[in-house]
């Protein structure tokens, strides 16, 4: 089993930024990815972000591509999310996800980009 704890969301203007974090603790194996999906009210919960094992692999939604930077500390079995440049369209429940030996999702954290 893997818990993951997301961290780091909150209120901010348009333009702000946000860090989110997430811890992962548990049984965790080396090889792994970690991702952030987000889910805005009344939608799907959409991809965000994913890094590899390593942090040298990253992919992002074309819709955050510029504006976020997905890194992880495997000291830290964390994960982070630097968001700049928030729009009101960011605003979502964002979650945190590990793929290794098993799915797992985290509780979320609310992201609200105000206009």
């Amino acid at each position: 089993q893997v818990q993951l704890v997301e961290s780091g969301g909150g209120l901010v203007q348009a333009g702000g930024s946000l860090r989110l974090s997430c811890a992962a603790s548990g049984k965790i194996f080396s090889v792994n990815i970690m991702a952030w999906y987000r889910q805005a009210p009344g939608k799907q919960r959409e991809f965000v972000a994913g890094v590899g094992s390593s942090g040298a692999t990253t992919n992002y939604a074309d819709s955050v591509k510029g504006r976020f930077t997905i890194s992880r500390d495997n000291a830290k079995n964390t994960v982070y999310l630097q968001m700049n440049s928030l729009k009101p369209e960011d605003t979502a429940d964002y979650y945190c996800n590990y793929v290794g030996g098993g799915n797992y999702w985290g509780q979320g954290t609310q992201v609200t980009v105000s206009s």
